[in-house]
């Protein structure tokens, strides 16, 4: 079979124009047990951490399958941007939720960011916290396995989803159990307006405190975030509402100062802190560190003492973490956290993924024999 080639950052890519093409492409691999490294729109994935000399991208198979705003649901090919999906959805006043994160600025990456390469990576960002992640708003998918195989899984309603939710296992497996063509996601109503609370001269300490009263309150929180010693926290909804939000938190935190982050500011504010745009350009390496948020003040300690730079999220439930440190060092001061090292720099050769404990590695393996028994999928990414 003729693969269609076009020109990545790196190297020519295979770029299938369609899933039988695709599928097509990746029996022939199976065959040959010839490894590949699978990307989206090559925004997320540091290449050097495959181990695959060719490349397979989902970017041509592009476009919006069909889009119900009445029934809040999306569905769409693997390689259309997501800024043409977040078009389509803003000018029904709509949005994702859950507030995708775009990796180009922190990892300096050129490529445009893709709703398959959003699902495989789970992508998520503050409104995490109130919303539920990526995994969380996916219906279904369309998906190759690594014989080649297409799977069809979930629907496009969520009271479709019955049985066997494979589409939950896919998101976040980063193109190691399968190839995604198609998604179908649910949209909610965008907020209409936002403030922000900010609280200078914290510690961490003091962060998590303030996120914590705050988070158990009825007063819907959408973003919990610190960073150089400033906690925020973020509302949104209609104008009244938010006003109303607003006063009742100033209230409960009266002791201390607060300054009031308006609409426009905001908004860049938490697209900053989403992007990590204070972590952008550097060559540093970058941890991921999903913790306890009762627990980031002793982690955050522990990481402290390595030397480097770090910031909050998800009310103290992340932690990101620039430092030089080598990665044992960071995966122990990290105790019962999940460490990912998200941009390698100066640990060209360390593992992007935290070890996995022996029952977790038998599942892991089982499933990754299931679903590419060739081991054909971005081999040495996640399999470490």
């Amino acid at each position: 079979m003729k693969f269609n080639y076009e020109q990545t950052n790196d190297a020519a890519a295979v770029s299938p124009t369609s899933e039988a093409e695709l599928a097509g492409f990746i029996a022939e691999n199976y065959a040959r047990a010839a490894p590949m490294r699978v990307v989206g729109g090559s925004t997320r994935l540091q290449s050097e951490a495959v181990s695959a000399d060719q490349t397979l991208t989902s970017r041509r198979l592009s476009g919006i399958v069909t889009y119900e705003p009445g029934a809040l649901t999306l569905i769409a090919r693997a390689g259309t941007p997501i800024e043409e999906i977040e078009a389509a959805l803003a000018a029904e006043g709509q949005a994702f939720a859950f507030e995708p994160m775009d990796h180009r600025k922190v990892l300096d990456t050129t490529g445009i960011p893709t709703v398959g390469g959003m699902v495989s990576a789970n992508a998520s960002g503050p409104r995490r916290i109130h919303a539920g992640a990526c995994r969380d708003h996916l219906l279904g998918v369309r998906v190759v396995d690594g014989r080649g195989r297409v799977i069809k899984n979930g629907g496009r309603v969520m009271k479709n989803v019955t049985g066997l939710d494979l589409s939950k296992l896919l998101c976040g497996s980063h193109g190691t159990l399968g190839v995604l063509t198609e998604v179908a996601l649910k949209t909610l109503p965008a907020a209409e307006s936002q403030q922000t609370l900010a609280f200078h001269g914290i510690s961490v300490k003091g962060a998590t405190e303030i996120f914590a009263t705050a988070l158990a309150t009825p007063f819907e929180v959408s973003g919990a975030a610190f960073r150089s010693g400033t906690a925020w926290l973020r509302i949104e909804g209609l104008s009244p509402q938010v006003d109303y939000r607003r006063e009742r938190l100033s209230a409960l935190f009266r002791d201390r100062e607060i300054d009031i982050v308006g609409e426009a500011e905001s908004r860049m504010l938490w697209r900053g802190l989403r992007d990590l745009h204070h972590f952008a350009g550097s060559n540093v390496p970058l941890w991921r560190i999903l913790v306890k948020p009762s627990e980031a003040p002793a982690v955050a300690a522990r990481l402290h003492a390595l030397g480097g730079d770090m910031s909050l999220d998800w009310g103290g439930g992340l932690i990101w973490f620039e430092s030089s440190a080598n990665g044992s060092a960071v995966r122990h001061a990290a105790g019962m956290g999940q460490a990912m090292l998200l941009r390698r720099g100066t640990l060209p050769n360390s593992d992007s993924f935290p070890p996995e404990g022996d029952s977790i590695a038998r599942l892991s393996v089982a499933l990754r024999r299931t679903f590419d028994p060739a081991g054909i999928l971005n081999p040495g990414l996640m399999d470490k």
